[in-house]
Parts: C-alpha cells; sequence; structure tokens
C-alpha cells in the first residue's frame, strides 16, 4: 500500500511566492490562473517528497536524479519552449504575450530526448570535452546557458536560480 503525500498550504504557497520572486527577478513570470498555478506547485512539492529533487509535474520522473536533471524545475526546455511557444511544457512559466492574456498557452510538443538519447548525449559530452589552456574549468547552465569560468559552478545560477548540480562543465 502506497503512502499518500500530505503537503500543506503553507508550503505550497511558500514555494509558489519563491518561484514568483526568482522568476520575476530573471524575467519570467508564473501562468496567471492561481489554482492551475497552485497545482503544479502541490505536485513540485510532492516530486521533491518522493524523489528529493522538484521534477517537473508534466513529465515521468525515475527517481534517478542524474537521469532526470533535464526535468528538475525550472527544466531544460523552459527557455525554448517560452521562446516558441509562450508557454513552458506544463504551462507553470509563461511569456509576457500569454501572461498580458494576448495568446492563449497551448498544447506543445515533447522536446525532451527519449531516455536512450539523453545517456548516449552525457556519455558523449563526458568522454569529449576539449583540452584547452584555459586557466579555469568552463561551466554552463543547462536550463538557460548562461557561462561562467570558475573553479566550481556557482552554487546557484545568477540568471536562472538552477541549482549548482544544473550545470556541466562546457570547456
Amino acid at each position: 500500500m502506497k503512502k499518500e503525500i500530505k503537503i500543506n498550504d503553507a508550503a505550497i504557497d511558500a514555494l509558489r511566492q519563491k518561484l514568483q520572486r526568482e522568476g520575476s527577478a530573471s524575467g519570467y513570470h508564473l501562468n496567471i490562473d492561481r489554482e492551475f498555478v497552485r497545482e503544479l506547485v502541490r505536485s513540485l512539492l510532492v516530486n521533491q517528497q518522493r524523489y528529493g529533487y522538484p521534477a517537473c509535474p508534466c513529465r515521468l520522473a525515475t527517481g534517478d536524479k542524474a537521469a532526470d536533471l533535464d526535468i528538475i524545475c525550472p527544466c531544460d526546455y523552459r527557455d525554448a519552449d517560452l521562446n516558441e511557444f509562450g508557454a513552458c511544457f506544463c504551462a507553470l512559466y509563461v511569456g509576457q504575450e500569454v501572461m498580458e492574456g494576448r495568446k492563449q498557452a497551448a498544447s506543445i510538443p515533447e522536446r525532451r530526448p527519449p531516455a536512450s538519447e539523453r545517456r548516449a548525449a552525457r556519455a558523449e559530452i563526458s568522454g569529449n570535452l576539449p583540452v584547452g589552456k584555459l586557466s579555469q574549468p568552463v561551466w554552463r547552465c543547462k536550463v538557460c546557458g548562461y557561462l561562467c569560468a570558475r573553479g566550481e559552478p556557482p552554487d546557484t545560477c545568477p540568471i536562472c536560480k538552477a541549482k549548482k548540480d544544473r550545470f556541466e562543465r562546457f570547456l
């Protein structure tokens, strides 16, 4: 028998406010449908409890954080979806036109490659990094593309607020 995960209203409100604050600071907007956002935030909290990380509620997480890094909210596909469709896959984040009601959020095709392609890409990237004469490694945020040259990636991306584990060594 599965244990039901309970999330209280205070936790939902706190995470929603955090996402709103961080998103606004980086130029992102939460969907204007507050009840819809509330359910997505509740689902993020459920996934946080279930897996230990806030996997996107609209995709199936494996429970293996390394395999799911691309779907930890904000997912790696958010910016491309916002640019092309005006909303991210789950519509938690929306573009300016959707936020202002000038455009309707619509169905978005899945952009996440199949698991076999993601595994092959991770293996190729990790095995084929160019070796240069830089004094520091270059780290890339897989969510927004931010680059920085330093010994370790930042704890939090200054652009999109993604956590340290969302960075990959670029050079």
